[in-house]
C-alpha cells in the first residue's frame, strides 16, 4: 500500500481518546483547504504512539500530513446491512508555516475613544 499525503491548515486537534481493554489511542487532526468555491476539511487520524507527536501541532498552523488510506467492513449481524468505512491514518506530518503570534507589532488596533468623532457610518463592515 502506497502513502499518500494532504495539506492544508490545521482547523481541529482533538484530545486523544483511548478505547477497549487493550488501551487502543486515536487522536483526530482536522485539515482545511480552500478550493475556492467551497471549504473542504479533511479528518486525518494518530494512532497509538503518533498520538503524542501532534503535541507539536498547533490550530492555524500549515501542515502536510502523510497517510495510508485503512477501510474495514461491519456487520452486526449475518441478517443486517453491510457498512464500509475508510479511514486516512497518519504516519508522519510536518509544519510547512504557522500563523503569527500576536505581538505589540502586529495586534489588531484598539478602540480610541479619542478618536471617537472619526467614526464614518459608510464603513461598517456589518
Amino acid at each position: 500500500m502506497s502513502d499518500g499525503k494532504v495539506s492544508g491548515k490545521v482547523h481541529f486537534i482533538d484530545d486523544t481518546k483511548t478505547f477497549g481493554q487493550n488501551g487502543f489511542r486515536k487522536r483526530v487532526v482536522v485539515l482545511e483547504q480552500d478550493s475556492g468555491r467551497f471549504t473542504n476539511y479533511i479528518p486525518v487520524e494518530f494512532i497509538q504512539e503518533s498520538c503524542d507527536s501532534v503535541d507539536s501541532l498547533n490550530v492555524g498552523d500549515e501542515a502536510e500530513i502523510t497517510f495510508q488510506l485503512t477501510g474495514r467492513k461491519w456487520q452486526r449481524d449475518a441478517a443486517s446491512e453491510v457498512k464500509y468505512f475508510l479511514n486516512a491514518q497518519a504516519s508522519s506530518f510536518r509544519v510547512i508555516g504557522s500563523e503569527p503570534v500576536a505581538t505589540e507589532d502586529n495586534e489588531a488596533p484598539m478602540f480610541d475613544p479619542s478618536k471617537e468623532n472619526d467614526f464614518d457610518e459608510d464603513n461598517v463592515p456589518f
